[in-house]
């Protein structure tokens, strides 16, 4: 990596905005054939491999993942895995990579975890597969990442670090899209979704809540969850997480004597000015006529029952 003295303004900026810098730590290019074996090893780093030609297998852990052309494996720091070529030519690429923190430069495992967040069920497990078209992007920026780290030109780690940014959006991306396409595939499962997110909301509503944070806590879109969720519910999140505040309001408002700017705060809202538009939109009154309002009832009922006489005295 150049010195920091030499490196353009527009990489300052870059390395502020983020917390994690991705550090490539070795690039291969190979070709093999069913007489080439290897041991089982582990690393200390994350390795993705991408079949350019022939097929072979993957042992990650104990389990088999068949690799056909233009299809990707991610490993995991520390999972045990083994190639094996099963044609009779096998070319691949080999990418290893690690993420340093800004401030230490330490090694930190947990900026993929987020970056694959997307598909719990995948994150949760040893390795990330994924099978892409020839021409996909990802594919044309590792064979980029591959050139540049073989020139050793000026600028090449500076190149090489963008590329491998971009390397990775491309395949949140990616993931991103096979999720939702087999959550469509699965309604149960999108169903499931769904009722997580509504539970989100219910138990978070008084946090500072937004569409993005409740669509990326189900690993969504904002856009499909929003749409999904008032097909289930028949209202959409924005106003179902109003609807939960304001019915948590009319409790407080009901049942305690706390001032109506700090109910304001205690059900999510940033200020009491919004929260008394809303307030009025959902229940025409004001949460100060409406607190009014019960305790007046509340009066009127024990009044009659006062006027009730007890059954012994009739």
């Amino acid at each position: 990596m150049p010195n920091s003295d030499q490196l353009p303004r527009a990489w300052d900026e870059l390395v502020e905005k983020l917390t994690y810098m991705p550090a490539i730590v070795k690039t291969i290019e190979k070709i093999h054939d069913t007489n080439w074996s290897m041991t089982a090893n582990r690393h200390d780093h994350f390795e993705m491999v991408y079949i350019k030609k022939g097929t072979a297998v993957f042992q990650i852990e104990g389990i088999d993942v068949s690799m056909t052309p233009h299809s990707i494996v991610i490993i995991k720091p520390g999972r045990s895995h083994k190639f094996v070529v099963k044609s009779d030519v096998c070319e691949f690429i080999v990418l290893s990579f690690t993420f340093k923190t800004q401030k230490n430069e330490l090694d930190s495992h947990v900026s993929l975890t987020d970056f694959i967040e997307y598909i719990e069920d995948e994150a949760t497990g040893d390795y990330l597969h994924l099978t892409l078209s020839k021409k996909n992007d990802i594919v044309h920026v590792m064979n980029r990442i591959l050139r540049e780290r073989m020139k050793y030109q000026v600028w090449g780690d500076f190149l090489s670090c963008l590329l491998i940014i971009e390397l990775f959006v491309l395949l949140s991306r990616t993931l991103k899209q096979e999720w939702e396409q087999s959550a469509k595939n699965r309604n149960l499962k999108l169903h499931e979704l769904l009722g997580i997110a509504k539970e989100y909301i219910d138990n978070n509503y008084d946090k500072d809540l937004t569409l993005t944070q409740v669509a990326k806590y189900i690993y969504l879109s904002d856009s499909y969850f929003a749409h999904s969720f008032k097909d289930k519910f028949g209202i959409s999140p924005k106003s179902y997480i109003l609807k939960v505040r304001i019915e948590a309001a009319k409790e407080y408002l009901q049942n305690t004597d706390v001032k109506v700017a700090d109910v304001a705060k205690m059900v999510g809202f940033s200020s009491q000015q919004r929260f008394n538009d809303i307030f009025r939109k959902h229940e025409n009154v004001t949460p100060l006529s409406y607190r009014q309002k019960c305790k007046i009832d509340r009066l009127n009922v024990s009044d009659y029952q006062n006027r009730i006489p007890p059954k012994d005295a009739e």
